[in-house]
């Protein structure tokens, strides 16, 4: 920009402010919307429509959960003195500090729409988010109430990043130092009503089932629902996914075509490479072209330091200020082969499987990492536990930055909400709090916590960490964000969580409406699959959408063989995004009949209604059908033969290419009353 503009721009912002000035009653600030208005997909944005025209290759979102501005002062003044900085976490988003030309710092706001399931169907401002709608909020740009994934606060089930991402073509990852089915990871892989839906189980290790009071019954897959957050993720099969979690993929399927295998048993029948708390395993990975699914822990993943113990107010506390000591049981710690397992090393793996895909290396990757402790350890009052696990996520965006162009890379480094922990002068009377000594300048460093009168770790000499239960609770302010790299500067000033969506689906060249959704869908096709004596109908290119519903009907008679159930918005059959998802129809259809399939788009309304005919004869040869009704354009092209098995059944699937015609408008969902939950704010 030249003076002369710049120049010209000055002139007009004082007139602007002049003539304000002189207007009587003139406001300067903007109320906000009401709920139901910051409901709708992109509603709750502050910078809706300023997007900029800077593409990025590559986005890493970094989040440190529950890492408010408190959060991060208490660690660095620890770890790094007052006058210190950490090297990633501070360096992202100030100028010319990794010598990138494009940065941008600011502040969001994380409030969502409800406290719990009891609100859902009705939207309701509520100022302190818990982790997952504050992940929905960025993950697909709509707010939704506590406790929810990735459905609006309606549970009708929004795309995400991932999905979109894969959708453009791009390599995908998702890392965390929590249990891969927690909140923020969950976000990236998975709609649920509630967050508490770990798998077909419910959440357990799998010797026992809970899935009635953890989940929604009608989103488990033997109901005719999309299934758990374990089998979503499957599903949605990011091409790297590494953190804890691994005994809720001992739990049994329930339904579907897996039913009776165990998740894990799943992810290898689905092609996965799998990694079960192996450091030396995940250290040797490799691209081999398939997606990685590596769980480190049972639950968890322990955090760098040791606990540390808040107490109620006492001046030998003053006299002995304590220093933070190393977890023996970390896995950042090296083993007897020299490997290790901490954020910043799951994180270069991460960087380097996805760069190694081709996808990756020609299209780029979205990748989110996240150092979820922080918010763990700040419930538990656990001041050491949360310094370590920022100082684990600043490591790991070092890593990061030490593998990655700037000039094609934008780096995000934000929280999901702020917590509990205050720097305070001196001992409250009125809360717990933790003398610490700074490592480097001897600081004297109180930190107070005062939300709860429990007391953490005092009577148990060795902390259960998956199974402690938290009693800190979240804040509701707003948090700091940061960015380096194209399209940095849209996180200056003041956004909400959703701006974080656009901001990455836009430096990425992802759909980001309703109607961009609608044109991922399109090109919606299926045929009929035989293999191995079973039917299957196959359903591809419904990538705008994370659901769909079908029927199939005898032409004939008029009567419907097989279809999905549709009751309710998590109900239907989950959307592989750029995969097959099949359906099975064996024994509901008969050689020899011809039957009308429709498929439609839960999400889009996209629909394709086609006929097919189940030969009486064995052939290799593929027939033309037709396509019926008004939702289906004809393409009249047969697709190219291929020999069927040999199946004792003389089966074959006739395959027509169509395109499909968008529907006007989304199907009227009637929203059932539900059993109120109680809030998991973790």
């Amino acid at each position: 920009m030249n003076k002369h503009h710049v120049l010209k721009g000055t002139v007009a912002a004082l007139v602007a402010a002049a003539t304000l000035a002189g207007v009587s009653g003139m406001a300067y600030a903007a109320d906000g919307k009401q709920a139901a208005d910051l409901a709708v997909h992109g509603g709750a944005q502050r910078i809706a429509g300023m997007y900029g025209n800077q593409y990025a290759k590559n986005v890493i979102l970094f989040i440190g959960d529950g890492m408010g501005d408190s959060e991060i002062t208490i660690a660095r003044d620890y770890l790094h003195g007052a006058n210190g900085s950490f090297d990633g976490l501070d360096k992202i988003g100030q100028p010319s500090a990794y010598g990138d030309t494009t940065v941008g710092t600011g502040q969001y706001t994380t409030f969502s729409l409800g406290n719990g399931i009891q609100d859902k169907g009705n939207p309701t401002v509520t100022p302190v988010t818990d982790s997952a709608a504050s992940g929905s909020a960025w993950a697909t740009g709509t707010k939704t109430y506590n406790n929810a994934l990735d459905v609006d606060v309606y549970g009708t089930p929004q795309m995400n990043l991932t999905e979109l991402a894969k959708a453009a073509g791009k390599a995908t990852g998702n890392v965390t130092t929590s249990e891969i089915q927690d909140a923020t990871p969950a976000a990236q892989m998975s709609h649920s009503t509630l967050r508490s839906c770990y798998g077909p189980q419910g959440k357990t290790d799998g010797s026992s089932n809970n899935a009635a009071d953890q989940c929604e019954v009608a989103q488990l897959k033997e109901n005719g629902g999309i299934g758990s957050i374990s089998e979503q993720m499957l599903d949605t099969r990011a091409d790297v996914t590494i953190g804890g979690g691994a005994k809720y993929l001992h739990q049994t399927v329930q339904g579907g075509e897996y039913k009776g295998m165990t998740v894990w048993d799943q992810a290898k029948a689905m092609d996965y490479e799998t990694v079960e708390k192996d450091v030396d395993a995940l250290n040797a990975l490799e691209y081999t072209g398939k997606p990685v699914l590596a769980l480190m822990a049972d639950g968890n993943l322990q955090t760098q330091f040791a606990p540390s113990v808040a107490t109620k107010k006492d001046p030998a506390k003053d006299e002995n200020p304590i220093q933070c000591s190393t977890n023996p049981d970390w896995l950042g710690n090296k083993n007897a082969n020299g490997n290790s397992a901490s954020l910043a090393d799951m994180t270069s793996k991460a960087i380097d499987l996805l760069e190694a895909n081709p996808n990756g290396q020609s299209n780029g990757f979205f990748l989110q990492v996240e150092g979820a402790s922080i918010d763990k350890q700040d419930h538990n009052a656990n001041a050491c536990g949360q310094i370590g696990e920022t100082d684990d996520l600043d490591k790991a965006i070092s890593a990061a930055l030490d593998k990655v162009d700037l000039n094609e890379t934008l780096i995000i480094v934000t929280a999901d909400h702020a917590h509990t922990s205050q720097i305070v002068e001196e001992q409250p009377n009125y809360a717990l709090s933790t003398v610490l000594e700074s490592r480097v300048d001897g600081a004297k460093i109180t930190v107070a916590y005062g939300t709860s009168p429990d007391q953490m770790y005092a009577n148990d000499d060795a902390p259960k960490f998956d199974e402690v239960e938290s009693s800190m609770s979240h804040t509701g302010t707003q948090l700091r964000i940061a960015a380096s790299g194209p399209g940095a500067q849209r996180v200056n000033g003041l956004t909400d969580q959703t701006d974080n969506f656009y901001t990455i689906a836009k430096a990425l060249g992802l759909a980001s409406t309703a109607d961009d959704y609608k044109n991922l869908s399109a090109g919606m096709d299926y045929a009929v699959n035989v293999k191995d004596g079973k039917v299957s109908l196959d359903v591809t290119g419904l990538n705008g959408d994370a659901s769909f519903s079908y029927a199939v009907t005898d032409a004939a008679t008029g009567q419907v063989v097989a279809q999905s159930v549709d009751g309710d918005p998590v109900s239907g059959e989950r959307v592989r995004t750029m995969q097959t998802t099949s359906v099975e129809l064996t024994d509901k259809v008969t050689e020899g009949k011809t039957y009308k399939v429709t498929v439609t788009g839960r999400q889009t309304g996209v629909a394709l209604d086609k006929e097919i005919q189940i030969p009486a004869q064995t052939t290799s040869e593929v027939i033309p059908g037709k396509p019926t009704g008004g939702n289906a354009n004809a393409a009249g092209n047969a697709s190219a033969a291929s020999p069927l098995g040999k199946t004792g059944v003389a089966i074959i699937g006739v395959v027509v290419l169509a395109a499909a015609l968008v529907s006007t408008g989304l199907a009227v969902r009637t929203i059932k009353s539900r059993r109120s939950g109680s809030a998991e704010q973790r």
